[in-house]
C-alpha cells in the first residue's frame, strides 16, 4: 500500500512540474518590436514579461501608415506584453466592467473594457482567455478578472493593454505604462 501512495505522490508532482514548466514556456511565435529586452512586474499580471510592441509609433506590420510616424510606419494604441497563455490578470484599481461590444475583433474575441471614472480612464485588455467577470460588475482592487491568451493574435500569447478616456474611443488612448506600474525585475529569465 505504501507503494502506491508514493508512485500516486510521484504522479502527481510530475504533473505539475509538467505544467509549471508548460506555463512559463516561451511561445515560439514571439516577435519583439522593441529594443527593450527587460522582463516587468506589474499588479495587473501574475509574473515577469516583455514589451512585444510599445505604445505609439512602430515597425509591427499589424497596422496601417500612420501620419504620427515616419517611415510608414503604424500607431500601437497600447502596450502588448509577451506571457504564457493562461498568465492570470488582476485588477490594478478599483474598477467597474462594460460592455466590450464596442470593440472590434482586433481585441480577440473576448476582450475586457474596464472604467474607473474616479480615476478618469477606460482600460480596453485584449487577447484574454476565461473572463471571469461580466459588464455591470465591479472588481475590487486584486481581484483576478481573466487570463490571457492567444485568441486574435497571429504573433502568440500575450495581453495588449490600452488606457483610453472614459467612454472613449481609440483616438483617445494614451500611454498605459504608467497605470500598468510596469516595474523593471533584478534579473531576466
Amino acid at each position: 500500500m505504501r507503494l502506491g501512495r508514493l508512485a500516486a505522490l510521484a504522479l502527481a508532482l510530475a504533473l505539475v512540474a509538467s505544467l509549471t514548466g508548460a506555463a512559463s514556456a516561451r511561445d515560439p511565435r514571439w516577435v519583439f518590436y522593441s529594443q527593450d529586452k527587460t522582463y516587468y512586474t506589474s499588479p495587473w499580471f501574475q509574473g515577469a514579461h516583455r514589451i512585444m510592441i510599445p505604445f505609439g509609433c512602430t515597425t509591427a506590420p499589424y497596422y496601417s501608415p500612420d501620419s504620427r510616424c515616419r517611415d510608414d510606419n503604424g500607431f500601437h494604441h497600447g502596450i502588448d506584453i509577451a506571457m504564457p497563455c493562461g498568465t492570470p490578470l488582476y485588477a490594478g484599481v478599483r474598477l467597474r466592467v462594460m460592455s466590450h461590444a464596442s470593440l472590434g475583433s482586433a481585441y480577440g474575441d473576448n476582450p475586457v473594457l474596464l472604467r474607473n471614472r474616479k480615476l478618469g480612464f477606460d482600460l480596453v485588455v485584449g487577447h484574454t482567455r476565461k473572463v471571469y467577470v461580466q459588464p455591470g460588475d465591479k472588481v475590487k482592487k486584486g481581484t483576478m478578472f481573466a487570463r490571457a491568451n492567444d485568441r486574435g493574435a497571429p504573433d502568440g500569447c500575450h495581453l495588449h493593454f490600452e488606457k483610453r478616456a472614459v467612454g472613449g474611443g481609440l483616438s483617445t488612448a494614451v500611454k498605459p505604462r504608467e497605470l500598468l506600474k510596469l516595474t523593471p525585475r533584478e534579473t531576466s529569465q
